[in-house]
Parts: C-alpha cells; structure tokens; sequence
C-alpha cells in the first residue's frame, strides 16, 4: 500500500511526517497522469500545483478553514487529498466528479468555482463575516490565486479593498513566469524565512510599539525604519506592489519545495492583516510532455501517457479552425480587421492570426470586460475589431457590450466560441445563456451558421455591416459540409426544404439535426418543412407569418436556453397566432458529460426531433 492510499482525508495527511510530503506528491503526480490521460481534464495547471496542495492541507483545519482555488482547474490534488482519491477515475465523466471544485460535490470545496479573478472577492467577504461570528474558533481563511487570474479587473478591485480593510487573510499567488525564477534560490528563501518567523514579526511589532510610546519623535523613525525594510526587500524580493497595497508581502518562493512551504505557512496563518504568499511554479510538473508544452496540455483530452501524444487517430477541420483560416483570409486583403482574444490565441484560433499579423492582433489577458472596451476604441477609430471569446467567458463582458458597443453602434464582431453545450468541463462552462442575454440588448444582430460555408459568409458579412454583429458556433465541427446556401441578407431566414404537414425552424448547430430529422420523417409520409432561421435577432417575420399560415405547428430548436432564446422570439413574433413547440435546454446549470450525451438527453438530435414530431401530429 502506498502513502497515498491511506489518505482519505487532510486529516490522514497531517499525520505522514513532513521529511516524506515529497513521495505523497509524487503518488498524487502518478494518479493524476494515469487518470487524467484516460479522461482529459486540465493537466498542467493541477499538475504545478501538487505541492501547494498538499501544504496547505496540511497547514489548514479544512474544512473548518476555507481553502478558496481561484478557477479552480488547478485543484485536482486538492480533491485528491479531500477525500476524492478513490473516485478520481470518474474525473469529468457523467456521475463523476467534476473537473472544477463544486460546493455540491465536497464540503472541502466552498464555492463552485470555474471562472478567473474571482476567490479574492470571494475570500474578503468571508473574512469580514468573521467579525460578525461569535460561534466557537475563527476560521482561516487562504485563497490561491495565479498571475493569470491577476490581469482580471475583479482581481485588482478585490486587492484594493482588502488592503484597505485590513482584514486577516492569506493570499497565495502562484506565478509560472519562468523570468521571475533566478528570485527563487537560497538568498530568497533565507531572507522569507526571517521575515516570516514568529519571533521577527513579534519583535518588529513590539520594536514598533515601544518607539511609537517611548522615543522622541518616533513616528518619524517608524516611518524611516518602514522605508530601510521596503527598500531592502525591493532589492531582494520583488513584492513592493503589493505592500503599497496593504498586504505583508513573502516570496518569491520555490514553490516545489513542499517542506519549505508547510513551516513558512505555518507561520503566516498567525500573521494579521492581509498577507501575501509568493510562489514560483512550473506548469506541468513532473511530466515532461506537460513542461515542455505547457499550454497543449492545459486542457487535454485523453492522450498516450508514454509519448504524450493525443489518443485521437484522425484530424477534424473544427468550427474554430474554420474561423481561423477564413479571418487570416480576410485579413490579408483587409488591412483594417483587428483581432482581440482575452488570454485564449489559441482555443479560439486567433494563433495563426498572431503570428502572421502581430501588430493587429490583442490578447488583453483574462480580462473580458477591457476586450470589449478595447474593441469599442479601435471601431470608434475606424478599424474593424474582430473579439473572440467562449460564449462562457464573454457573459463577464455584458456591461461592456451593452454601453460600450451597442449604445455607441460601433461595429464590432463578436465571435462567440464553444456557444452551447461543451460537455465535460460542465456547470461553469457550458455557453447557453448567449441567445437570451444577448437578445435584451438593442441594436444587436446575433448569427448561427449551419456550416463552414455560412459561417465564411457570415463573418465577411460581419466584419462590413455597421453595426455589432455577434456570430455563435458549438465546440467540435460542423455538419452539412456540401450544403451551400443562399446570400446571407439581414435578418432573412433560408428555406431549406418545403414541407406539408409542420415547419421546424431551426438555429446554426440544430439546422443538419432538423435536416436529418425531415429525411426520417418522409420515409413515414410525413412531410417536413426546414427553415433555417441564420438570425435570432432580428427574426424574419415575413417567413413566421407565412408559416402561421400555412401550417397549424411549427417547431423551434437551439442549443441555448429556451428562457430569452430563439424559440421565445418566435412566439412573440407571432403573438398566439399558430402553436409554437420550443425546443431546446431548460434555465438550469447543466452538469458534465459528453456533449453528444447532453443534447440527447435534452432531445437535441435528430431523433429527438423525430419522436417531438410524431407527438405533436398526433396531438389535437
């Protein structure tokens, strides 16, 4: 039996001596490349991030503490460690764990986590509530954060106020910026080491107390001492940003060096105030695949553990690839078209883009709401910004989008990414809300492309209207590849197939699977009229109004929630006029599984669309 199998909780883990941490973090490495390389999941990030875990757990009284991950897809050690070891083969899986804490999943996780930028916020409002509780042991409270998760607005907003307050709270700031490592070495670690000991931080404050009440102008001495100490950590440890902030800054440490960790830690959790912990990590640890690419295995599906090759035998030409070849296209011939992505060049297939035009390409970094802010100065001044963004990430953007964008009518193309189901990543990254949000806003056009062809067109026709265009695609690759369809016009619907007996009317990734649905059908003499729709705002209603007479049922189908979406469009377009059966997902947060899985069971498919049909024309 290894260290590892007896640790069914931090509990467990407090009781292994410190001199052997390094082999429970090396277990934890080795099940988390067996498991992960089978599953997928966020790879690097959790595999940098083991000796973190560890420590802490063995610092803190979790759950009784709060241990807060900002994201959260660094945190694999940690369910590991709280009691999830057994079960961590169901990583991602339907009815297993999830890739991302979840308050609903482990009492150890105290937020659902899965979006940047937000534990510091988080972790302030706890530590303030400490005053307010008179029942029994105050809690610690830490939250790790990385230096991604930095460039985010709500991250400087909550590093403000929680200088300001001064309330007791650990911050652990873990960086991978390799040009800040020659800070990590002995000199760096002996000088952290004084400065976090009990005994110099209890000298400091009563050295302090005693020239305050006892020396003759001592607040002016204070104030000299303060500057010597900020000058020669300045020199030695690059954290003055930080103490200017309010926050007791230590680091840079290596932050591999899991004794190291556990007794600096020990002594900061009885430090007051705010205080901040600075740690060197290296993505991918301990998994050479992983460290030399760090960024290819930071969501990775299942993949050959021996070469660290990709367990997919062939290659598919996806939505966002077809973005990313038609946007370069467009760009050589058109030397106004800007790209913008937020920390995301290459899952939204900006890369190429970067590369061949540097000077025009934005990655702004995990900070959605500037992406858009930015987009709307380079459109006011005349150049022509293309923002691409997961349709999960760009819901951070609304207020951005509404007053910066569409009240200013500037032309901006919103690109949205993974819109819809995205399978295993789940709750937090599922892109369904876009429709609804998206359609409150006035002045807005928003567009679903059936295929490659529609959605080439569809960006040229974007990139030269004047206005906001925003143009949804699902995660993986299109279907109806030989379908070419008419010239896109504003807000014109396309008939793909006259029927008799009932209309559906179908929305960008729902359009082959109504397509299809139509083919079964007629083999039962059941005949199927297929629009499809191209526009959920504005909505061809001369098409509705047609339909409403001509059929007494007609059907809608997206991969969004129904509340706000496509479907509800139509029925007030048409006011009562004809039955109108939505299709579509429920206002819910919907779990992790494959995403082929998801939308059956949500009826998403063709066959779905089959029995709904059968059904209706049954119905009176």
């Amino acid at each position: 039996m290894s260290l590892l199998d007896k640790i069914n909780s931090p509990k467990d883990l407090k009781k292994i001596p410190k001199k052997r941490l390094p082999e429970i973090c090396s277990q934890i490495r080795e099940l988390m490349l067996d498991v992960v390389s089978k599953t997928g999941g966020h790879l690097a990030s959790s595999l940098g991030a083991v000796e973190l875990a560890v420590s802490l757990h063995y610092c803190l009284n979790t759950p009784h503490d709060f241990l807060l991950w900002d994201v959260g897809h660094q945190a694999y050690a940690h369910k590991i460690l709280t009691g999830r070891r057994k079960d961590f083969f169901t990583l991602r899986q339907a009815g297993g764990i999830s890739g991302f804490p979840s308050k609903d999943e482990s009492i150890y996780d105290c937020f659902t986590a899965g979006h940047a930028s937000s534990s510091l916020s988080l972790a302030l409002g706890l530590a303030c509530a400490q005053e307010f509780l008179s029942n029994g042991k105050k809690r610690k409270i830490v939250a790790v954060i990385g230096d991604g998760s930095l460039t985010g607005g709500m991250c400087f907003e909550a590093l403000n106020n929680t200088g300001h307050l001064q309330k007791n709270l650990l911050v652990v700031f873990n960086t991978n910026d390799m040009s800040i490592a020659p800070s990590v070495g002995a000199l760096s670690n002996y000088l952290n080491k004084i400065i976090s000991l009990p005994v110099y931080n209890r000298f400091r404050e009563a050295l302090d107390d005693f020239i305050r009440r006892r020396v003759p102008k001592g607040k002016r001495l204070l104030g000299l001492a303060k500057k010597f100490e900020e000058g020669f950590k300045n020199i030695l440890v690059p954290g003055i940003f930080f103490e200017e902030l309010g926050f007791r800054y230590i680091g840079p440490l290596d932050g591999h060096n899991v004794e190291l960790l556990v007794n600096t830690i020990k002594h900061l959790l009885t430090f007051k105030g705010p205080t901040l912990l600075h740690v060197v990590t290296k993505k991918g640890k301990g998994y050479k695949p992983a460290e030399d690419n760090p960024e290819n295995f930071h969501s990775v599906g299942a993949f050959n553990l021996a070469t660290g090759v990709s367990s997919k035998t062939k290659s598919v030409l996806t939505c966002t690839g077809v973005f990313s070849k038609k946007i370069l296209d467009m760009a050589k011939k058109d030397n106004k078209i800007v790209a913008i992505t937020a920390a995301m060049p290459k899952g939204t297939g900006l890369d190429r883009f970067a590369k061949a035009y540097p000077d025009r390409f934005f990655d702004v970094g995990i900070a959605e709401g500037h992406a858009v802010g930015l987009a709307a100065g380079l459109a006011k001044a005349g150049l022509k910004p293309v923002i691409a963004i997961y349709s999960t990430f760009l819901q951070r953007s609304f207020d951005q989008i509404m007053f910066e964008v569409c009240l200013q009518n500037l032309g901006v193309v919103f690109v949205i990414d993974r819109a819809g189901v995205v399978g295993e990543d789940g709750v937090t990254h599922q892109g369904i809300f876009d429709i609804a949000y998206l359609r409150t806003i006035p002045g807005i056009t928003i567009m679903a492309p059936c295929n490659a062809k529609e959605l080439e067109d569809m960006l040229e026709f974007a990139v030269d209207f004047n206005g906001p265009v925003a143009i949804r695609y699902p995660r993986g690759s299109f279907a109806m590849s030989s379908y070419r369809g008419a010239a896109l016009k504003l807000g014109k619907a396309e008939l793909l197939k006259k029927g008799k007996d009932i209309a559906i009317v179908a929305l960008g990734s729902m359009v082959s699977e109504a397509n299809d649905a139509a083919g079964i059908l007629a083999k039962e003499d059941i005949s199927v009229e297929v629009v499809n729709a191209r526009f959920a705002s504005p909505l061809d209603k001369n098409l509705l109004n047609d339909l409403a007479k001509r059929f007494r049922k007609i059907v809608t189908i997206e991969e969004g929630v129904l509340d706000g979406g496509l479907g509800s469009a139509v029925s007030e377009a048409l006011d009562g006029k004809i039955y109108v059966k939505k299709m579509g997902l429920p206002l819910e947060f919907i779990k992790h599984d494959r995403r082929d899985n998801i939308l059956a069971g949500y009826g998403l498919n063709s066959q779905g669309i089959v029995r709904e049909v059968r059904k209706l024309l049954l119905k009176k």
